[in-house]
C-alpha cells in the first residue's frame, strides 16, 4: 500500500480531512454532557463532581 492510498478510505473519504475538521468542531458529546452536569443538567449526577453528603448538610 503506497503513501496516497492510506490517506483515503475504500470509499474515498480523505481520512486526514476528516480529523481535521473533528478537531475543529467544537465540544465532544461527552464534554457537553459534563458541561451540563455541572450547571444543572437533569439525569447527569454521574459527570457531577458535587458532594451530595455536604449538599445534604447544607439542606439541613
Amino acid at each position: 500500500m503506497n503513501n496516497n492510498e492510506e490517506k483515503f478510505t475504500s470509499a474515498g473519504t480523505d481520512i486526514n480531512e476528516v480529523k481535521r475538521k473533528n478537531a475543529a468542531s467544537g465540544l465532544s458529546y461527552n464534554e457537553v454532557k459534563e458541561m451540563l452536569a455541572r450547571s444543572g443538567g437533569q439525569g447527569t449526577a454521574v459527570y457531577s463532581d458535587t458532594n451530595s453528603n455536604e449538599v445534604k448538610k447544607g439542606n439541613q
